[in-house]
């Protein structure tokens, strides 16, 4: 299975190499490691994001396309669907199948379809537009309902901190 895995994420990352998408670059965090590989989400423009160069890992199961990956900001963001640790709350990135909670269809969670690709512009557009009905970080969901200066302030000390980091 891990082998599968194995040359279909190979597959992924010559495609990507060969044809960049706008908005994002991705590695391996290891070239003797394929399933750990280094994204950055360039703050999509004209979002609160704009002008941040935002870093995440995104790791692979060894049963991958069946299972999703899970991604992690490594870079400081407040978001409504991102965990205080970093981690990245999307539908498509939850186990397939029914949602045991009932927030979900099963045709908005993982799929096999799903690429690298396709899961990075996903998380692009989650940062355009938060959803802030079923939230990962409760406070940040509360401030851009509420208190929407005070998140885009906050919003703006990770794009500047992003930019320091280059």
């Amino acid at each position: 299975m891990a082998s599968q895995a194995s040359l279909l994420l190979q597959k992924q990352l010559k495609d990507l190499c060969k044809n960049p998408v706008d908005g994002f670059s991705a590695g391996l965090v290891d070239e003797n490691n394929i399933f750990e590989w280094s994204v950055t989400i360039i703050g999509p423009p004209d979002t609160l994001y704009e002008g941040g160069f935002f870093n995440a890992i995104m790791s692979f199961p060894p049963n991958y396309p069946n299972s999703p990956p899970t991604v992690k900001f490594t870079s400081e963001i407040w978001h409504p669907n991102v965990y205080p640790d970093g981690r990245v709350c999307i539908s498509i990135l939850h186990p397939p199948g029914d949602d045991p909670n009932g927030y979900e269809l099963a045709s908005e969670r993982w799929m096999p379809v799903h690429t690298v690709e396709s899961i990075v512009l996903s998380i692009i557009s989650m940062l355009s537009s938060p959803n802030d009905e079923s939230p990962a970080n409760v406070e940040a969901a509360k401030e851009w309902r509420e208190t929407r200066d005070e998140f885009k302030r906050k919003v703006s000390r990770c794009v500047r901190r992003s930019q320091e980091m280059l």
